[in-house]
């Protein structure tokens, strides 16, 4: 299988068909290193377009309770940096475009521009660094330009437009548009706010635009899909992975990849 490229690529891809693109979060490390790859490829076989490989980190500040109950385990378990990579490798080698949700500090303990040398050299596309901001920026923005990574920053309902203006003209790839203020988590309904951000964040210059922070169910990933370009699915695929029987969860989370799927299928809202 040919090695995955970048995410934007595999969102513009999405449109080309028609559909809205899916992006699931995984976090490296749960239940295990390898099972983690594992469900990366059973997304992958679904027909999700894009990864997003959560690294754990100690005080994760936006993630909700069932991300942060898979990253502590991830960390006992002794995850590192260099499993990220491996993880990275194994699984852009599987042809899914795979970007890494990280906290800065353990990009800056590892070396900027050594982490981004070597993250781009086993396929990863890009960070999304929710506490990094485009004002503290420029060390990761240099390197990420000398090695052709993406670079995806947070917008929220709360953000100003001049701070939209920014992100929008200091991400490359795309921008993640959090649809709810707090933290991530599954819930029974997705912000009415979600579209309104998508809209404002177009109209501060972003090319592409995804949302997260809630999605649960292809019903929503439906109502998502026609306004947004990717629609970010991480809490609900993580639970699947806390059944004890390894085989057992990941069928649980074939069957809810392929219901997301279903759900932004033919779901573009056309010219974006």
């Amino acid at each position: 299988m040919t090695r995955a490229g970048s995410s934007a690529a595999a969102i513009d891809a999405a449109h080309q068909r028609g559909d809205a693109a899916l992006i699931g979060y995984l976090p490296v490390g749960f239940p295990t290193v390898e099972t983690s790859i594992r469900a990366a490829e059973v997304l992958a076989d679904a027909g999700v377009d894009v990864l997003e490989l959560g690294f754990p980190y100690s005080d994760p500040g936006m993630d909700g309770p069932t991300i942060q109950r898979a990253t502590v385990a991830a960390l006992e378990h002794g995850t590192h940096l260099e499993d990220l990579l491996h993880a990275v490798d194994e699984i852009s080698a599987h042809g899914l475009a795979t970007v890494s949700m990280t906290y800065w500090n353990p990009i800056e303990w590892y070396g900027v521009e050594r982490f981004a040398r070597d993250f781009a050299a086993v396929g990863g596309a890009g960070l999304v660094t929710p506490d990094l901001p485009p004002e503290e920026g420029g060390e990761w923005e240099r390197a990420s330009d000398a090695h052709d990574l993406e670079r995806i920053y947070l917008v929220a309902p709360s953000s100003p437009e001049h701070r939209l203006r920014l992100i929008a003209e200091h991400s490359r790839g795309w921008v993640y548009a959090a649809s709810t203020m707090g933290v991530t988590g599954a819930r029974t309904s997705v912000d009415d706010h979600a579209r309104a951000l998508v809209e404002r964040t177009r109209a501060a210059g972003a090319e592409r635009v995804c949302v997260g922070l809630g999605v649960s169910t292809g019903a929503q990933a439906r109502d998502i899909a026609g306004y947004a370009d990717g629609v970010i699915v991480g809490s609900a695929l993580v639970r699947t992975l806390f059944e004890p029987d390894t085989d057992r969860a990941l069928r649980e989370l074939e069957h809810l990849a392929g219901e997301l799927v279903a759900g932004v299928r033919g779901a573009s809202r056309g010219t974006r």
